[in-house]
């Protein structure tokens, strides 16, 4: 049987609009071209599809019995094409991603571990900033996606912010050194006195911290202050004190314990954003996929700690 797609989609359109002659027109094809292959089609069928008359065309019984048929397989070659495309889309290019320091850590390094062995050619950018300024590079179109740690996102008119997972704070501390309770949970009144690595000032995560000891009028022990998140991890391991850490952080890192934290219980949401003003590549498309599928599994593996977020949004952090 010779039947093609360009025969199926001149079948459906006159079967569309009952006219040879308009349908010639919104394919740009010659009537007579149009004609010869609707002439084919029926041939190879061995079926007459349509009755022409001077006042338009109609479909036989036949023409009713295939004209399902025919749009279901233009509407796969439709999905071929697409899928073929992309396809083609991730045998080349980049994506720029933006992210938090301390989603760098743990995410990140996932979500992008995983892209890079499934997509090797598609070049990876990562910019690594606060929250606000990550925003700020993600409107001016310096990146095209960007992961965000907040309390309130929320998206301006030219972004989209779509939370991920909401993360508690926890408490760690050196595995080498006796545990700071026996407990599953650990008050801030019992923290404070400890010795504290803290994160440097212009921090979200310590003003959070700093915020949660003035409410309850605590004034933390702090011995060491000013480092990134690796540095203030790897302080912990070596038992140079204590620190409130994102719980995902902590995973893989067999020299820390963590305890988690009650009165009260400190959080943070992890938040995707991209421009709302023009789709993202295919490249782009795929790795948000790869950080949301990334995400829920880092959740399912700190279930306690980590669960999908809801719908309410909040202001950035970092």
């Amino acid at each position: 049987m010779g039947m093609n797609l360009e025969q199926l989609r001149s079948f459906v359109e006159v079967a569309d609009v009952a006219s040879f002659t308009r349908a010639a027109e919104r394919l740009h094809l010659a009537q007579p071209s149009l004609s010869r292959q609707i002439s084919a089609l029926e041939h190879d069928l061995g079926a007459e599809l349509l009755h022409r008359a001077r006042g338009g065309s109609t479909l036989t019984t036949a023409g009713q019995s295939l004209l399902p048929l025919a749009r279901r397989m233009l509407a796969d070659a439709d999905t071929v094409r697409r899928e073929l495309a992309e396809l083609s889309g991730l045998q080349r290019g980049s994506v720029r991603l933006g992210a938090t320091p301390s989603l760098s850590v743990g995410l990140v390094v996932e979500a992008l571990s995983a892209f890079h062995a499934a997509y090797p050619a598609i070049g990876l950018h990562l910019s690594e900033q606060g929250s606000r300024r990550l925003l700020e590079e993600l409107a001016g179109g310096e990146l095209d996606l960007a992961l965000i740690t907040s309390t309130n996102p929320t998206a301006t008119e030219r972004l989209t912010v779509t939370p991920l997972l909401v993360e508690e704070l926890v408490l760690v501390s050196a595995r080498s050194r006796p545990a700071v309770t026996t407990r599953r949970t650990i008050e801030l009144h019992q923290v404070a006195p400890l010795p504290q690595i803290a994160f440097r000032s212009t921090y979200d995560l310590r003003s959070a911290t700093d915020a949660a000891y003035a409410s309850a009028s605590l004034t933390p022990d702090i011995v060491l202050e000013g480092a990134e998140m690796d540095a203030v991890l790897r302080f912990v391991e070596r038992g140079v004190g204590v620190a409130i850490v994102p719980a995902m952080v902590v995973l893989d890192r067999p020299g820390l314990r963590s305890v988690r934290l009650s009165e009260p219980r400190l959080t943070r949401t992890i938040s995707l954003a991209r421009p709302a003003d023009f789709e993202p590549s295919t490249a782009a498309r795929v790795l948000a996929r790869t950080i949301t599928t990334t995400a829920t599994a880092l959740a399912g593996a700190s279930a306690t700690t980590l669960r999908p977020a809801g719908q309410a949004v909040g202001a950035p952090t970092r």
